[in-house]
């Protein structure tokens, strides 16, 4: 009898354990409503990861087209590059160059074609180079014609090491900004600035040996022995004095040293000095001027957004001349300074808009007491339609110790390298 009273009492505890979790269960089942409203989120939810895949699939589809384009552009690269190369191996002749057409305003109300120069090198192997640059100034040269035709360049560089090359020929001067890379869409301004033109003086070439390398990844230097300036006849005026390595005498050695820091991406600040024993390459050694000349610049270019970025250029150079003669017209000390700050908006790929302002101080008789300075602030416009090719407009306010040559102008320039 216990044992059956045990058994009833076990079969009633478990009939009513089943019962109340059938109870529960049952209270826990949607109803159809709440089951069609579970079915329509899941299908939003569906529908947006479908959007969320189709997103990225193009976006996928549009790297691997991208990447089928770098891909076709590499081998074209690659293709054109056979093309050049010579038998044996070696790379064959290439041929650049660059031009720039003028309107000056005001004054002087003319139109030029101030430069058409054609850029040719060789390279015979990866350690030996040659470079040249021939140029056609004013466009028309000749017997009483305005123009020139001119040598800037035709030297062969070296390999001497991973890190260190030498050059010899004729070749730029390390000096400046502008003197080496002076191409019309590299700088802005129809003409280039005053003090780098009349104090450096720019484009400035000589013939001799130069030793380049790089210290560090960071700090570059030049170190150059060459032929110097011949300022006989021309009162010590600085760009009167270069010679153009045409049948120049070169009684005297001028030595440029140059050091250039990359601080940081797209900040660069350089300096550079020379010495020459006698810029009148007199043979008299009572007539000796002995001249130095030091430079100092920073060239600055940053991104500040994803399409715009600033950029600021400013420099100062003088020379100091030991020469009674040249103190006597002032001209025992030569100097300039300029700041140039620009903004550039990429449109593209390839077009870009850049606006300046430019304020330049220069004075080729800083060595007396009388104000013989010249002021000028320029501001303006680059275009380039692309990166090789831009459209210039500025204007440039004079303020001259010599009034008369002051010229208030609007200046209109195009000019393309290739």
């Amino acid at each position: 009898m216990t044992n059956i009273a045990l058994k009833t009492t076990t079969s009633t505890l478990i009939l009513s354990v089943l019962f109340c979790t059938s109870a529960a269960f049952a209270q826990d089942i949607p109803s159809k409503e709440d089951m069609w409203k579970m079915i329509l989120q899941q299908q939003e939810q569906i529908k947006k990861l479908e959007k969320i895949i189709g997103i990225n699939n193009d976006k996928i589809s549009q790297t691997e087209q991208k990447i089928s384009e770098n891909e076709q552009k590499v081998e074209a690269a690659g293709a054109a590059l056979d093309q050049v190369m010579s038998s044996g191996g070696q790379p064959a002749t290439a041929i650049g160059g660059y031009t720039e057409l003028h309107y000056n305003g005001g004054q002087a109300d003319l139109i030029d074609l101030h430069r058409f120069v054609i850029f040719l090198s060789h390279e015979y192997n990866d350690k030996i180079r040659f470079f040249s640059e021939f140029e056609v100034e004013h466009a028309i040269a000749g017997e009483g014609q305005v123009g020139e035709v001119e040598m800037e360049q035709a030297f062969v560089e070296m390999d001497l090491s991973e890190n260190h090359r030498t050059s010899i020929g004729l070749q730029l001067i390390p000096i400046g900004i502008l003197n080496e890379t002076h191409e019309p869409p590299t700088f802005y301004g129809v003409e280039r600035n005053n003090v780098e033109k009349n104090i450096i003086p720019s484009t400035w070439w000589e013939a001799g040996v130069k030793l380049s390398g790089n210290l560090t990844q960071s700090l570059r230097y030049d170190l150059m022995m060459h032929s110097g300036l011949d300022t006989t006849g021309h009162a010590y005026n600085i760009r009167s004095g270069r010679q153009k390595v045409g049948l120049a005498p070169w009684k005297n050695t001028a030595f440029t040293a140059r050091a250039i820091w990359q601080a940081a991406p797209g900040i660069k600040i350089a300096g550079s000095f020379q010495y020459q024993s006698d810029i009148t390459q007199s043979s008299n050694a009572d007539e000796n001027a002995a001249a130095t000349l030091f430079e100092i610049h920073t060239d600055i270019n940053r991104a500040v957004s994803e399409k715009g970025s600033i950029g600021f250029r400013a420099l100062f150079a003088q020379w100091n001349v030991k020469s009674v003669s040249a103190e006597s017209l002032g001209r025992n000390k030569q100097r300039g300074w300029f700041v140039e700050p620009s903004y550039k908006i990429s449109l593209d790929d390839e077009r870009a808009i850049g606006f300046f302002a430019r304020y330049s101080h220069w004075d080729n008789e800083a060595g007396d007491n009388i104000d013989s300075s010249y002021r000028q602030t320029a501001f303006g416009v680059n275009y380039w339609p692309h990166k090789n090719v831009v459209l210039k407009l500025d204007y440039q306010l004079d303020n001259f110790a010599n009034i008369p040559k002051e010229d208030n102008r609007v200046n209109l320039g195009i000019g393309v390298q290739f």
